[in-house]
């Protein structure tokens, strides 16, 4: 199988079946090759291919809605923008969240790594989401670069100040998506503290279950825990003894958000 995507490939993929939010169609603003401000240790799509902050429309938001004419929505509980990168980097995703909403009248959700956010413009653009997820791996800047590994320009604080600009204004559900790994998970207290802070709906505690490709492959961004066509690294987990300790730090310091382990299918009692 090829590793490079063909040209035209198509921006929609899946329905994926997630116990969360069921099945999740993904909308890919980008696919050409993966392109965010992160390039994280742990991203299921390997290394990020272009790295880099600059917001422009990459796919033509009529390639977008054309993709979505071949669609059986019967099957789909909700739309989800992440894909080959970040999806608030395509300044048309707003566009493409109407046009889901209007013409097919399902729940949108954006999975964000948040180094936009601090923009008014991007969040006015995501303002109808029904869901958005953010992420939040770090306490400090150090941590962020050791992570998330950032483009240079954004800053912790400035991620943390975007989310929680978002959270004042945002109609919908706001959920803090934390990947916990040996490096990071001393900073668990410092992650809940922020957390309280930006007192979002949910918090999710992951940690990476999926393998990381050791080369970029179009079907990386659906589920490709098995059967990768590239060779993969399996990477270092957290327990769920720690996952378990990490839920009930966020759950006392979050009193009022829904607390969601990668190792429980509910949250625990």
């Amino acid at each position: 199988m090829s590793t490079e995507a063909p040209l035209h490939e198509s921006t929609i993929y899946g329905p994926v079946k997630s116990w969360r939010v069921g099945r999740s169609l993904g909308v890919d603003l980008i696919v050409e090759r993966s392109t965010c401000s992160f390039n994280c240790v742990y991203c299921q799509l390997g290394s990020i291919q272009k790295v880099t902050a600059e917001q422009k429309i990459y796919i033509p938001t009529e390639r977008v809605i054309a993709d979505m004419e071949t669609v059986n929505w019967d099957e789909v509980d909700i739309v989800t923008f992440s894909g080959s990168g970040e999806p608030t980097l395509a300044t048309n995703i707003g566009e493409v969240i109407d046009h889901v909403r209007t013409r097919y009248g399902k729940r949108t959700m954006i999975l964000t790594n948040a180094t936009w956010l601090h923009d008014e413009a991007t969040r006015a653009r995501i303002a109808h989401a029904d869901v958005i997820s953010c992420k939040l791996d770090a306490a400090d800047d150090t941590m962020l670069h050791r992570i998330n590994r950032v483009v240079d320009g954004v800053s912790h604080q400035t991620i943390v100040e975007g989310i929680k600009a978002l959270r004042a204004e945002f109609h919908g559900r706001l959920a803090l998506q934390c990947m916990f790994m040996p490096l990071n998970v001393g900073q668990a207290e410092a992650i809940a503290d922020i957390a309280a802070e930006i007192a979002p709906d949910e918090i999710q505690v992951n940690t990476p279950m999926r393998p990381y490709p050791k080369k970029w492959y179009l079907e990386s961004r659906g589920n490709h825990s098995a059967g990768a066509p590239v060779e993969t690294v399996t990477l270092k987990t957290i327990s769920e003894e720690d996952a378990d300790r990490i839920a009930e730090l966020f759950r006392m310091r979050v009193p009022n958000a829904e607390i969601v382990s990668v190792y429980r299918k509910a949250p625990k009692s």
